[in-house]
């Protein structure tokens, strides 16, 4: 399962890469599965229709699941990316200059913050 992944590098600055969960035989009916990944907590997001956040870091390692909007990062090395609805990306950009996140289709966006240990 495609994954997009948020990270700061040793420049200091927010990057981007794809990542691809491998998913495996459940031996039953209820399709295919990934390894457990262990997580801390789940927050549930609703984000307003004009939103536009300047640079800011992850306040947490979570995956951040799109419901029903999408949103376009930026990263500090200037690449964009839109991640749409049913996506999934990791934020670890804990430290660094961060990310840029806004909205574009606008529309209000909720979300799913599946955070990590």
């Amino acid at each position: 399962m495609k994954v997009t992944r948020i990270f700061t590098g040793d420049d200091g600055q927010s990057h981007f890469e794809d990542l691809d969960y491998e998913l495996h035989a459940s031996g039953s009916a209820v399709g295919m599965l990934s390894e457990l990944i262990p997580t801390k907590g789940m927050i549930l997001r609703e984000t307003p229709a004009d939103y536009d956040f300047d640079f800011h870091t992850a306040p947490r390692r979570q995956f951040v699941i799109n419901l029903d909007a999408s949103v376009e990062i930026t990263v500090s090395d200037g690449t964009k990316r839109v991640i749409g609805p049913g996506e999934i990306f990791l934020a670890e950009d804990t430290t660094g200059q961060g990310h840029i996140s806004r909205s574009v289709d606008g529309k209000v966006r909720h979300s799913i913050f599946v955070t990590l240990e």
